[in-house]
C-alpha cells in the first residue's frame, strides 16, 4: 500500500486507531495533518495509543494548538504506555551501514511478508545516532 492509498483509506474512514512512537503523521506531514484536520471536523474519531515520552508531550501540545484539541479531548483520545507496555507495537528495525552509506529499514516484527519500508537518508542517520547514544548509555561502548 502506498501512502496515497493509505490517505484514501484513511479520507473515507469514520474511526481511525492509531498506535505512533512520535505523532509524526499527525504533526508534521501536511498531507495527513490537512486530512486529520478535515476528518476531526466531519466528526472522524481518533483513538490514539501513544509511549508516554518527552518528544510525545512536545507533540501533544503541537497537535492541541493544530486542530484546536481540548486537554480534556486528549485524555478521551489518548492512551499513553510507559515504552515497555508500547513494545509489541513496534515494527522489526535494521540499520545498515551505519558509518557510511547509512540505510534503515523496517519489516513487521512477528510476520514474515515481503513488505518492508526503507526509511530516507535523515530518518536512517537519526535513527544510527539514537541507537549509537543509547548503546553507548548502556554498553559504555561503541557498537
Amino acid at each position: 500500500m502506498t501512502i496515497k492509498q493509505l490517505i484514501k483509506l484513511e479520507e473515507k474512514a469514520k474511526e481511525v486507531w492509531v498506535i505512533s512512537p512520535g505523532l509524526h503523521y499527525d504533526t508534521e506531514n501536511k498531507d495527513f495533518s490537512e486530512m486529520v484536520s478535515v476528518n476531526l471536523g466531519e466528526k472522524t474519531k481518533y483513538r490514539y495509543i501513544v509511549p508516554a515520552t518527552a518528544q510525545i508531550e512536545k507533540n501533544i501540545k503541537i497537535y492541541k494548538k493544530m486542530y484546536g484539541v481540548s486537554e480534556a479531548e486528549v485524555a478521551n483520545n489518548f492512551l499513553f504506555l510507559p515504552a515497555s507496555e508500547f513494545n509489541p507495537f513496534m515494527s522489526e528495525s535494521a540499520i545498515y551501514n551505519a558509518s557510511t552509506d547509512c540505510i534503515a529499514c523496517a519489516a513487521p516484527g512477528m510476520e514474515d511478508n515481503r513488505d518492508v519500508i526503507r526509511y530516507n537518508s535523515k530518518t536512517a542517520k537519526s535513527m544510527a545516532r539514537a541507537f549509537k547514544a543509547l548503546w553507548r548509555k548502556y554498553k559504555r561502548s561503541n557498537p
